[in-house]
């Protein structure tokens, strides 16, 4: 966006890693480095390794293992390089970021992504920026819907999240096939609702939807809007809720925290239900109660 991103990211369990060997980083850093930090490290690694220094390659090794699966170093190390590379394109100094960034943890099931994704594509459309959501060039739907380098792994992404419910019979190691992860994702993000009749003085179509009738209701605040209508405007749940999923998935997250002590003791259960439209499943950590969903218009 103008002044912030958005990311929706799967953060790896430590556990699930595998220890880095001095091979598996030379195979990772060229793809988080530029080349001559990179040879910097092959460097270091020869230079150890023909003095016998062990116990130096281990400490090299053991520096890069610490920020694996670590999203703090992630972003904090994302945003430094943005800002190093704005400070040199636009002859300015100091700091490009004025706070810290907020975090919402997402259930790894297809409701949750969806949503999250789907609001997030949406943005540049409630901000004005694009009339379309694949019209917006920095946008995962609208490198998805490209032809550029990265246009096959936004549909990777994409697909990913939609595995549980369009993968192929038979088939546990493979995503479903572009064409139909973009109808359905398509159908979630253009679902804008009322149904529209023929106009002779436009040349209009007419176009099936909602009935006028329900759509008056919402309009008059006697109904609650849709899904999608809500995912066009500012919704506070996806930046402040703490945790985002199923009522189980957050009464989880939530008892693991207060083992910790981070939640107070006096609280007994973590799973709260959103606010101002129908979600169905999903549940979040902390309870909004002012202006959760706002229009982008106000």
């Amino acid at each position: 966006m103008r002044n912030h991103f958005h990311l929706l990211i799967e953060v790896p369990e430590r556990e699930s890693i595998p220890p880095l060997t001095s091979e598996s980083l030379l195979e990772m850093l060229p793809l988080l480095y530029d080349r001559a930090s990179v040879e910097t490290v092959v460097a270091q690694i020869a230079l150890m390794r023909k003095s016998g220094d062990s116990a130096g390659e281990q400490a090299l090794l053991d520096r890069f293992e610490r920020r694996r699966g670590d999203l703090s170093v992630f972003l904090k190390e994302l945003k430094q390089r943005v800002s190093i590379f704005m400070n040199k394109r636009l002859g300015r100094t100091g700091t490009l970021w004025e706070s810290r960034f907020k975090s919402l943890l997402v259930e790894g099931g297809e409701n949750a992504l969806l949503t999250v994704a789907a609001y997030i594509d949406l943005n540049p459309v409630r901000a004005g920026l694009a009339t379309l959501p694949e019209d917006y060039r920095w946008s995962g739907y609208g490198e998805a819907m490209g032809t550029g380098k990265g246009s096959q792994s936004a549909r990777d992404g994409l697909g990913s999240i939609q595995h549980e419910a369009l993968e192929t019979p038979g088939r546990k190691d493979c995503l479903p096939r572009w064409q139909v992860t973009l109808e359905r994702y398509r159908r979630l993000l253009y679902l804008d609702g009322v149904e529209r009749p023929a106009s002779t003085e436009s040349g209009a179509c007419s176009r099936k939807g909602i009935p006028a009738e329900l759509a008056e209701e919402v309009a008059e605040g006697k109904a609650s809007p849709s899904l999608t209508e809500i995912l066009r405007m500012k919704v506070r749940y996806f930046c402040d809720g703490a945790v985002l999923g199923s009522a189980a998935f957050v009464e989880k997250t939530f008892q693991s925290l207060k083992a910790e002590g981070r939640v107070g003791a006096k609280r007994r259960t973590g799973s709260r239900r959103l606010r101002g439209a129908d979600w169905g499943e999903l549940r979040v950590l902390r309870d909004l109660r002012v202006r959760v969903i706002v229009n982008p218009m106000e």
